[in-house]
């Protein structure tokens, strides 16, 4: 890990404490790159730039919230985006629509995958597990995690049964959360 590491923990909680430099610091550090984040899961860029607003008034508002104990501090403000444009997608009453190629090339390919994870050293750990598993239990944890789509709605997607889905997805969590391990071990 590098010795000059974002501390996002420690940042989190001066927000708690209403540090308004430390919050200032945190969107300094992380604004573009969930703005990018948001552009991909909104498709519009004025749709992204008031779900980025959204969340940092959120994150702000919430800061008391967050425990190191349960997660990372950086893992805490990326749920908090994408569930921000989720809700968004849902208020309108549609997901972006995209193929599945893309959905892979999130894993695969795309820098996003590796920028949009705790950190860089850990987004390559995260992008590697990845690649490691089999294709019907990535692709479903993929449209759950970029998507934002249900069981049911992954089912219907990929014309395999709800507890065949729910088994893989299962299954490949539990498969990541062993190979990330290992990495971390390493």
């Amino acid at each position: 890990m590098p010795e000059d590491r974002f501390d996002y923990e420690s940042t989190l909680e001066a927000c708690a404490r209403r540090d308004k430099a430390a919050f200032e610091h945190l969107y300094q550090q992380e604004s573009g790159q969930m703005l990018g984040l948001a552009i991909t899961l909104l498709g519009r860029r004025d749709h992204a730039e008031d779900c980025l607003h959204d969340a940092f008034i959120k994150i702000w508002s919430n800061a008391d919230r967050f425990d190191r104990a349960l997660g990372q501090g950086r893992a805490w403000i990326y749920s908090i985006l994408r569930y921000r444009a989720l809700n968004q997608l849902r208020s309108r009453g549609r997901l972006v629509a995209t193929d599945d190629d893309f959905i892979e090339q999130m894993a695969d390919d795309s820098p996003q995958a590796e920028d949009h994870t705790a950190q860089q050293w850990q987004g390559k750990q995260l992008k590697h597990c990845l690649q490691q598993l089999e294709r019907p239990r990535r692709h479903p944890i993929l449209l759950a995690f970029y998507r934002g789509l249900t069981h049911d709605q992954i089912a219907d997607r990929l014309t395999t049964p709800l507890g065949t889905i729910k088994g893989r997805i299962r299954a490949g969590l539990r498969a990541l959360q062993e190979c990330l391990q290992e990495c971390l071990q390493a």
